[in-house]
């Protein structure tokens, strides 16, 4: 491993190697960090803060509902389906600290894709804001889940103004659609019955699995990715590793824009940033840009992490651009490529380099990241954390000599247990101790790796992995829809756009009624943005439709 020529790039003082068994478990961590920052600020959000010491009883409680109140057994999941809000913090750790499994879930899913997720994963209690409660109760009669329990945006921001936004939220914003889910609790009753306990933390080991994080793998049906508390971390080490040398306990002020339901924010801003103390700033719509600058001009801000889109966006904003950054340290992007033109605006405007990272749910997820040291090679995704190896490899698993394209396989302590109750599609992705990205790409001699092109089908829209046999399937079901086929072409706003190529069985069939019937079963992101009619697909000589020749007959019609 000393003979890896990205060696000669590690910032002076990131060691090569960690120790990522430093803690038998993310409770270990916890624990510590409560000892070490007490009556700092763990969190804040919406102006209200949360200290180490309040997450701690706060978090006990919730842990005790579940234990003592459900008596609920170790190893049982625990569905959080929630934007940024302090409650996240605490039903998370709280899970955590009870031995449980947290199941991160998108809260803009569809009562379809919640149906899936739940089914598949055995939640047993699931915690969801109230805006998206009614989405829940059409699949309630579907899932097995033992305990709802719900919570408002305004719940921890004490009683006036908790109050306050949560009648402004349901009554002059109508974000909170009538919904009717009895037997039911409210965050506040959980923790109110959970306060009546004596806490006693469960034994946890680094082989137990602590978070589900959904994804498409390599192709297909959404599967849940088993991270362990080793992997974990293990990759909270290898990033705390990696930023050491300019963050500070105590010290330091990250922006959590990103989800932390997203394995990116969850790792690196949640529990990376909760070992130095770092006082998070949670952000619950960062598509408000201008409220998102109103609070960002509030704070001495020194951490950013962020996706190309958002980026972007903020870059566009004037009141953003006029905004002091003159403690900003570190700006990480990830989840998505991030564009050379934003990277090079980013820093013209902030003064900080934006160093993009690469990564995975299956790998906790960082596997590689530019140096934050000053060294910037925009386009490239970086050399390999402390303790990991990244090598590209050809299908038959030949590493490919310095240059060549090949996929792209990571191995390290941050690789996943496997795909949940999937030992198959677990098999599929992985090379003894390697994991198949399915990504193509280079590395140089200097050991950065570039990414070229995918060998998966993926769609990346805006950080998030969207699946064409997903979205087949619901057109597939669309009256008068006789074939589909679903392809991602270059967008500049969010890297991919959803492009769905149908033959109609139907001459009435109109786009509008495609892109509606979607609408009703995916997520907005996973929507066509654009959708064309066609006579024939092309297919194989099985009848497998051919993707590739629709994209390919796409650019030589439409362009991209």
């Amino acid at each position: 491993m000393n003979d890896f020529p990205w060696f000669k790039h590690y910032p002076k003082s990131v060691d090569k190697k960690v120790d990522c068994e430093a803690y038998k478990s993310i409770s270990e961590l916890f624990d510590e960090s409560v000892k070490k920052y007490g009556s700092a600020t763990a969190y804040e959000c919406m102006g209200k803060t949360l200290s180490f010491l309040e997450l701690n009883k706060l978090s006990a409680h919730f842990a005790n509902y579940l234990t003592h109140v459900l008596k609920l057994e170790r190893g049982s999941r625990i569905a959080i389906q929630m934007p940024n809000t302090l409650q996240y913090s605490v039903v998370m750790f709280g899970a955590l600290r009870a031995g449980m499994i947290v199941v991160n879930t998108n809260p803009l899913y569809t009562s379809s894709e919640m149906k899936h997720q739940f089914n598949d994963s055995g939640v047993d209690v699931i915690v969801i804001v109230a805006n998206f409660a009614y989405n829940l109760e059409k699949i309630r009669s579907e899932i097995h889940a033992k305990k709802i329990v719900i919570t408002e945006l305004g719940d921890m921001l004490g009683l006036i103004k908790g109050t306050i936004v949560n009648l402004v939220v349901k009554h002059i914003k109508k974000m909170v659609p009538s919904y009717n889910l009895p037997g039911s609790d409210t965050f506040k009753s959980a923790l109110e019955q959970g306060s009546e306990y004596e806490f006693r933390p469960s034994k946890i080991s680094l082989k137990d699995t602590a978070f589900l994080q959904y994804t498409g793998g390599t192709t297909g049906v959404s599967k849940g990715a088993e991270l362990t508390h080793g992997n974990i971390i293990a990759n909270m080490q290898q990033i705390s590793a990696w930023m050491k040398p300019k963050l500070k306990e105590r010290e330091e002020v990250v922006i959590t824009a990103l989800p932390l339901y997203h394995i990116f924010a969850l790792t690196v801003n949640c529990l990376a940033m909760l070992k130095i103390g770092a006082h998070n700033v949670l952000i619950t719509n960062p598509r408000d840009m201008q409220a998102f600058c109103k609070e960002l001009s509030k704070h001495k801000f020194s951490v950013f992490t962020g996706v190309n889109t958002l980026f972007n966006g903020l870059l566009n904003q004037e009141s953003f651009r006029n905004l002091n950054f003159s403690h900003l340290k570190i700006a990480v992007g990830g989840g998505m490529a991030v564009q050379k033109a934003t990277a090079e605006r980013w820093k013209e405007v902030t003064g900080t380099p934006l160093a993009e990272g690469y990564g995975l749910t299956e790998t906790s997820p960082v596997a590689s990241c530019n140096p934050i040291d000053g060294t910037e090679r925009n386009g490239t995704i970086g050399i390999p954390l402390p303790n990991t190896e990244m090598t590209v490899m050809d299908d038959e698993g030949k590493v490919m000599a310095i240059g060549d394209r090949g996929e792209i396989c990571i191995k390290g302590p941050q690789v996943m247990k496997g795909y949940w109750k999937r030992p198959k599609e677990t098999e599929e992705v992985m090379r003894g101790e390697w994991f198949k990205t399915g990504d193509i790409g280079v590395m140089d001699e200097d050991g950065f790796f570039r990414i070229v092109d995918r060998k998966k089908e993926m769609i990346l829209v805006s950080g998030f992995n969207v699946y064409p046999n997903e979205i087949e399937d619901v057109i597939a079901s669309c009256p008068g829809v006789l074939e589909v086929g679903v392809i991602g072409m270059p967008d500049p706003k969010s890297t991919e756009k959803v492009v769905a190529y149908v033959v109609p069985k139907d001459k009435s069939l109109t786009t509008e009624s495609v892109i509606s019937h979607c609408h009703e079963f995916l997520t907005k992101y996973k929507c066509p943005k654009e959708v064309y009619f066609i006579d024939e697909l092309p297919k194989s000589n099985v009848g497998k439709i051919l993707r590739r020749k629709i994209k390919e007959a796409h650019v030589e019609k439409v362009g991209t």
